[in-house]
Order: structure tokens, then C-alpha cells, then sequence
């Protein structure tokens, strides 16, 4: 729990004018996954959690974006533009 740096593994419309930097994690739960094109973004707490993950029309965060300062604000801002380009 607390503020961990956010490596990117793969690009995504998501992470677009995002810089390197930390977010906020709360929770001590995480996805595992085979499948190393759906993790956009880890972060390593002992062990590599995959933080940002997506497939097709499908995101999900590990940590709080609407916590995590100006990381979080445009990961939010990316996602809403992906959903307004949906309509």
C-alpha cells in the first residue's frame, strides 16, 4: 500500500501523455496474468504487479487514479476520450 512508481510495458491509448511516476495503491489483492500484451503498466512490490491492464474496449487499474496527482488525472482524462470516441 502507498505511492509506487509505474513502469509501462506496452503503449495504450490509456497511458497517452503520461510521464513515469508514482500513483497511489490501497489494495494488497492484484491480477495475475500469462498473457504479458494485456499489462500496460507494472509496479514492484516484491513481486511485479500488473497495474495498468487492458484488451480491446476493456481497462482496469490496480491502484487510485483519482488519488494519484497528475498521472492519475490523465489516465483518467485518456479514458473518458476513449469512451466519448466509442459514442
Amino acid at each position: 500500500m502507498g505511492w509506487n512508481q509505474l513502469r509501462f510495458e506496452n503503449d495504450s491509448p490509456l497511458t497517452a501523455n503520461i510521464e513515469p511516476g508514482h500513483v497511489y495503491f490501497v489494495h494488497s489483492y492484484y491480477v495475475k496474468t500469462d498473457d504479458p500484451n494485456v499489462r500496460i503498466a507494472v509496479s514492484d512490490y516484491g513481486v511485479e504487479v500488473p497495474a495498468v491492464v487492458g484488451k480491446n474496449n476493456v481497462f482496469g487499474m490496480q491502484f487510485h487514479p483519482e488519488k494519484s496527482s497528475r498521472q492519475g488525472m490523465q489516465l483518467l482524462r485518456n479514458f473518458t476520450q476513449l469512451i466519448n470516441e466509442q459514442k
